[in-house]
């Protein structure tokens, strides 16, 4: 396959892998908008455990071997911390928490070191940096304000999800088991893990209306089985670093979303836009990581020319004594299809 076409079907596992962190950055607007106020495990839940079961039902695979205690590490990881999520929605504007989940792709070039021994390009070090820094000039202001329970809880977010990408791409998924099952198997395990904390410590809602119901619909279904199919998928093809940086798509459709509500965006905050959407765009375009791409398929392409090479010399030498192929030395080379030709005296 040559460097374009696989510049497109990269470009393609890009924009479908995208669509994940998009809907993730709906979620400050409907948590604060619609779900009752109060109850982040039971949004954490309702995210998760319909959606994982419906999976379930849906591929019917179950775990085997390791991957009944991998499932569990996921999805205690990448779902089972949900909740901070929404914790830090509550309790923190959202602008703050959007810009603590953006330092997200941070946390995961330090942990691919330790855990993939693939050291981020400078490249990509500083386009992250630099996504951090816009999205914090979008969604920062003089009024923001800091909870400490409510950064400790996006903080806590950020990390769990790092590190659930990082083990995602590390132990990738079993053969055959696509990712829709994948994504299942982490959403059941990490509902699961959240169903007696939050029936024992926080119960359920005392009353759901129809705004709430449909907010939940949403987070479970786009933001949970449609959206953790799509990344996961995406981890799988993608390097971890091009990954990564796409959760600056979260704070940049929150802030979207609020500029169609009505909201205004300063200078800075158009400018620092600006930065961060380049910086997403920028970590898909490692100059070091084409450079690498071309050269293998240079290499590919030169030695596909010494074997081809290697085999014409092979056919020439095998037949410059004028034998048609086919014929064995010493013997007299026959037509394909023709009779023998009897001797004289025969």
């Amino acid at each position: 396959m040559g460097y374009m076409p696989r510049f497109q079907t990269r470009a393609a596992t890009v924009a479908v892998t995208a669509l994940a962190p998009a809907s993730w950055g709906t979620t400050y607007v409907v948590t604060t908008r619609l779900l009752p106020a109060g109850h982040p495990m039971f949004a954490g839940l309702m995210r998760a455990l319909p959606a994982g079961l419906i999976a379930l039902a849906l591929t019917r695979v179950l775990p085997h071997g390791r991957w009944w205690w991998r499932t569990a590490v996921l999805g205690a990881l990448n779902i089972g911390a949900m909740p901070l999520l929404f914790v830090a929605a509550e309790r923190l504007p959202g602008g703050v928490a959007a810009t603590l989940g953006a330092a997200q792709p941070l946390l995961v070039a330090a942990l691919a070191v330790a855990l993939l021994h693939e050291r981020p390009t400078a490249w990509r070090l500083v386009w992250a940096v630099l996504g951090v820094l816009g999205v914090a000039l979008v969604v920062l202001g003089p009024r923001a304000r800091l909870d400490a329970l409510g950064v400790l809880a996006g903080l806590g977010h950020t990390a769990t999800m790092a590190g659930g990408v990082v083990l995602t791409k590390r132990w990738g998924r079993p053969e055959g088991v696509s990712p829709l099952t994948l994504a299942g198997w982490q959403l059941t395990a990490g509902g699961l893990l959240m169903l007696p904390f939050t029936l024992g410590v926080e119960g359920v809602p005392g009353r759901i209306d129809a705004g709430a119901a449909g907010g939940y619909l949403w987070l479970g279904s786009m933001g949970g089985l449609v959206a953790y199919t799509l990344w996961f998928r995406g981890i799988g093809r993608l390097p971890v670093g091009a990954s990564a940086p796409l959760v600056l798509l979260s704070p940049l459709v929150a802030t979207v979303i609020g500029v169609a509500g009505g909201e205004l965006l300063s200078r800075a905050q158009t400018f620092g836009f600006a930065v961060a959407l380049s910086a997403l765009l920028a970590a898909q375009l490692d100059p070091a990581e084409r450079k690498k791409t071309v050269f293998d398929k240079e290499r590919h392409d030169e030695a596909d020319h010494h074997a081809d090479a290697v085999h014409d010399d092979r056919r020439v030498r095998r037949h410059g004594d004028g034998r048609r192929p086919g014929g064995h030395r010493g013997e007299d080379a026959r037509t394909p299809g023709a009779g023998a030709v009897q001797k004289a005296g025969e």
